[in-house]
């Protein structure tokens, strides 16, 4: 199985939020080699972004360093593909351009996209991508 972490879910991490313990639980299978976890790069930046706002650069560096030392394979450019799914989402579906990006990306790779984030609900239930809500799973 793969799975595409939005930021939110690494954020929750973070934070200690609603659905940490799946995203933590996802992290070990990955570990094991049970699964195959992906981010985009774009998704990074929201973490490293949110990190420097909550606690400083010196923390968003050792979170994005920590990040990297897990098996989670970061995909460092958009395709056009993606940036072509990402703005028919941004447009029909109101997502923010990172969190378009995202569901694009894991359209893109079929991965299951995991994510907390209601805004995209709509587009998720219209079967554009599939979804593993953690907030639901706590």
């Amino acid at each position: 199985m793969h799975y595409l972490l939005d930021a939110c879910a690494l954020i929750a991490i973070c934070n200690n939020e609603p659905g940490v313990g799946k995203v933590l639980d996802l992290i070990r299978q990955a570990r094991t080699g049970d699964i195959q976890l992906s981010m985009s790069i774009v998704q990074l930046l929201e973490v490293y972004y949110d990190r420097i706002y909550v606690a400083g650069e010196n923390d968003a560096s050792l979170v994005v360093k920590s990040i990297l030392a897990e098996p989670i394979t970061i995909i460092e450019s958009v395709s056009l593909s993606v940036m072509y799914e990402a703005g028919r989402f941004k447009t029909f579906y109101s997502m923010s351009l990172a969190d378009s990006i995202a569901a694009a990306t894991a359209r893109n790779i079929s991965a299951t996209l995991v994510t907390k984030d209601g805004e995209m609900r709509e587009a998720e239930e219209a079967g554009e991508f599939l979804a593993l809500w953690i907030k639901d799973e706590e």
